[in-house]
């Protein structure tokens, strides 16, 4: 693989590992079917990570089509985008989480019985606002070339089967990470999405200036 094309793959690997953070949706996945079976857990967990890798492929693909179509230039899009990735890093430090599940939906999750693939696991745990944001944002840095999209969408299937991975390991990390684990991985991955937020907030600055 080009040197180039290594990169956006890794660059559009860490930065939708830190925004769909497998782990911390892992541990919330097993509080969320304490009373199901192994096999109910591993369907569930297949159907959320189909719906968010459709939702996510598409949204990344079609959504900077949909910015020209309603008037928005992409310098517009990174400031704000990276904007919105900083409000998500703010909750994962802090924890309050005003752009993820409130509290009330998870523990509606929590009591209900019903199938929760879609929502709230698929929607908006895994493909929630800030990775939708993530996937225009990268796309619109391969200007059109196939090569990096197809990288791009690489690193995205990668993101979501590691997901799914630990998923299907739910309650094994939730005992291994517990609360507290999980808190600070959530916490560190905050940060570093804090800093890849700022960076491309200030990407989208320079280049409206330079228009």
């Amino acid at each position: 693989m080009h040197a180039s094309l290594a990169n956006s793959f890794l660059y559009a690997l860490v930065a939708l590992l830190v925004i769909v953070d497998p782990a911390g949706t892992a541990v919330l996945f097993a509080a969320m079917t304490p009373h199901d079976t192994i096999a109910e857990r591993a369907a569930q967990a297949r159907r959320a990570c189909i719906v968010a890798f459709v939702v996510l492929a598409t949204f990344g693909l079609a959504g900077e089509r949909l910015l020209h179509a309603l008037g928005i230039g992409l310098p517009a899009m990174r400031v704000a985008g990276g904007i919105l990735l900083f409000l998500t890093a703010a909750d994962m430090v802090t924890a309050k989480g005003a752009l993820r599940p409130s509290r009330s939906e998870r523990e509606a999750a929590i009591r209900s019985n019903e199938d929760i693939s879609v929502f709230p696991l698929a929607i908006p745990l895994i493909a929630g606002p800030g990775a939708m944001t993530t996937m225009v944002l990268l796309n619109s840095t391969a200007a059109g070339d196939p090569r990096m999209i197809g990288a791009i969408e690489a690193a995205l299937l990668v993101t979501i089967l590691v997901t799914l991975a630990a998923l299907l390991l739910a309650q094994r990390l939730s005992r291994l990470l517990g609360k507290t684990g999980a808190s600070v991985i959530g916490r560190v991955l905050g940060v570093l999405l804090a800093a890849l937020a700022a960076q491309i907030a200030l990407d989208g600055v320079r280049e409206a200036l330079r228009l």
